[in-house]
């Protein structure tokens, strides 16, 4: 698939088919997130997978009752790792563990959007009981919910801003 192409096509998915993903997907989605750049290759990100639907359901109403999160075939929380960042000071910790962890996000959905499926970025949820859920330790810091699966419906594509607006040529 083009790259070009999939950035355009890709949607916000927020219905799924209730199907399993196939292994091989899954270690392909996992390859895209650690391929992902990152800076001084530190790799400051830990992302859980999951499959189990209970704990799902759980991720679900920590993301203030994004029930759909909960249908998916899998959900990937996609957290920094403040030890790793810490190697670049406050600002490691508190932005380049971010880029990474989103460069990764994009990879993956980017990958997933190749193989049909479909994904959303969440970032609406509480911390807090996200790390309880998932019994996380205190190094690592969730920042994005990812459900990844089949898409039940794709939304139509989304306007976005003139290209003059979104840029500044100096």
């Amino acid at each position: 698939m083009d790259v070009s192409i999939a950035v355009k096509e890709r949607r916000s998915i927020r219905s799924f088919l209730r199907k399993e993903l196939p292994e091989e997907t899954i270690r392909e989605l996992v390859d895209a997130l650690r391929w992902a750049p990152s800076a001084g290759n530190l790799q400051s990100r830990k992302f859980y997978f999951v499959r189990d639907g209970n704990i799902k359901q759980q991720l679900a109403a920590a993301a203030l009752h994004q029930s759909f999160i909960a249908h998916a075939g899998l959900v990937v929380v996609c957290c920094t790792d403040s030890r790793i960042g810490r190697h670049y000071g406050e600002r490691g910790v508190d932005l380049y563990s971010i880029q990474d962890v989103s460069a990764s996000i994009m990879c993956m959905m980017l990958v997933a959007h190749e193989k049909g499926l479909g994904t959303c970025w969440v970032g609406a949820f509480r911390e807090e009981e996200v790390a309880v859920i998932l019994h996380m330790p205190d190094h690592l810091r969730p920042v994005a919910i990812v459900p990844v699966g089949y898409p039940a419906k794709a939304p139509p594509r989304t306007s976005r801003v003139p290209a003059e607006e979104a840029t500044v040529f100096v």
